[in-house]
């Protein structure tokens, strides 16, 4: 059976799979984000794309069977496919993190417990020309923790996104924003923006999310519409942290309004941050419910969700991305 968003949404409810590392092939360890250090791969089938942690405790199970990969629930099929190959992160893109380390204590990222690399700026350039070399470069995505401040992130991304201009794709650059930094990363050439609410419950980001207010992250929102424009900005918009379905919608219409394309992004829960988080994996209906809600106001604010380039969107591994798997 092929992938349909049902299908789909059942598979990002569960989030893992039990597999023989074998069949993987190729795959890059992500160093960013609340998936930061898991072993993961990315599932084709039909025209939709899901991103998979292996866990051997999973319920699903996936297997070689004629060259497909079929994953497996209580013994029966659910889905087959097969697995993509990554340039960095994900198919399709270089998406590189710049530093593997961040200052703020957000309880659903594992990345402050990590205490992982700085990458230099020449180990960053060696990294998207060897994905280059495979030829299926279609974007770069560049995301960050912060080492020291998000203003110097927002100086290395700038210095990062000029000398990577010579691809000639679409750089997207996901980070803590600044006071000046849409008008800076736009100058430098970045063709997205990203900068995350997280949460849009006051009483959830107080208690989660550990950096500066929100009301910060959502004027500079809106400020990267007007130097990026439609389509081009985003925010990740965590559910499974407690919120209600009303509030999701009442603050994902407020930042539609706004010009930004929410990504709803179920909520896991890393080895590392086990006793620090109340939070629960949304269910595959209720996955397919916001998705709707999702497609509707996008489609009232006209905004498309399938029209980005670079990070999340296109990607669509973590996410239903209500214009291309509805």
């Amino acid at each position: 059976m092929k992938m349909n968003s049902s299908i789909k949404a059942e598979l990002i409810s569960i989030g893992a799979v039990d597999i023989d590392l074998s069949l993987l092939g190729r795959i890059t360890i992500p160093t960013a984000g609340p998936g930061a250090g898991g072993r993961a791969f990315f599932f084709r089938s039909g025209k939709h794309r899901v991103r998979l942690v292996v866990d051997e405790g999973s319920p699903l199970r996936a297997v070689r069977d004629n060259g497909d990969i079929v994953i497996m629930k209580g013994g029966k099929e659910l889905v087959r496919g097969t697995i993509e190959e990554e340039l960095i992160h994900c198919p399709e893109q270089a998406y590189i993190t710049m530093s593997e380390r961040c200052i703020y204590d957000c309880k659903f990222c594992p990345v402050p417990k990590l205490n992982g690399k700085v990458k230099s700026t020449e180990e960053l350039l060696a990294l998207v020309e060897e994905a280059h070399s495979f030829g299926s470069m279609k974007g770069i995505s560049i995301t960050s923790g912060v080492e020291v401040s998000p203003e110097k992130e927002v100086e290395r991304a700038a210095d990062l996104v000029r000398k990577l201009k010579k691809y000639n794709v679409p750089i997207g650059v996901s980070v803590y924003p600044t006071k000046d930094s849409s008008r800076i990363l736009k100058e430098a050439g970045a063709s997205e923006i990203k900068y995350n609410v997280e949460t849009m419950d006051r009483e959830l980001y107080d208690k989660y999310c550990k950096k500066p207010p929100l009301d910060f992250t959502l004027a500079c929102l809106k400020d990267a519409v007007k130097f990026f424009g439609k389509d081009r900005v985003f925010t990740n918009f965590i559910v499974g942290l407690g919120e209600t379905d009303e509030t999701v919608e009442k603050y994902y219409e407020e930042l539609a309004a706004m010009g930004v394309i929410p990504i709803i992004r179920a909520v896991g829960v890393h080895p590392l941050r086990f006793g620090e988080l109340e939070a629960e994996r949304p269910t595959k209906e209720r996955l397919l419910k916001l998705a709707r809600m999702s497609r509707r106001i996008l489609d009232k604010y006209g905004l498309d969700a399938s029209a980005a380039k670079t990070m999340c969107l296109p990607c669509t591994g973590c996410d239903l991305n209500p214009h291309i798997d509805l």
